[in-house]
């Protein structure tokens, strides 16, 4: 299983940015799937993650704000981040976990400006 995410960059704060990770080797429906992030210095969160059924879970510190998705037939999970804050500043990365093992991509940078 390979994943690649793209979409960072730098946003203002109250901006809007969207991550894609798109997967190949395996079905993103045939998996749980998942945003993390890791800001300087700190250890790397969970952020959102949609299980193989369908199921989301949000951290709290994104509920409301961010949106898991993915597009089977681009076996693509997305992340859609809005009003986004300086706090919000990480590199994210996807990660999938099938049968007991976690595959990740590379990460991608996202940076708010206040």
């Amino acid at each position: 299983v390979q994943l690649q995410a793209s979409g960072g960059g730098l946003v203002q704060a109250g901006g809007s940015l969207t991550l894609s990770c798109v997967v190949s080797g395996r079905t993103v429906d045939s998996m749980s799937t998942a945003w993390f992030r890791q800001a300087p210095g700190k250890e790397r969160e969970i952020v959102a993650m949609i299980s193989a059924r369908g199921g989301w879970h949000y951290s709290d510190s994104v509920k409301g704000r961010f949106t898991i998705s993915r597009d089977n037939a681009q076996n693509t999970v997305y992340l859609q981040m809005n009003s986004l804050k300086p706090e919000d500043t990480a590199v994210y990365y996807c990660r999938a976990l099938q049968r007991a093992t976690n595959y990740w991509g590379q990460g991608t940078l996202v940076t708010v400006s206040s």
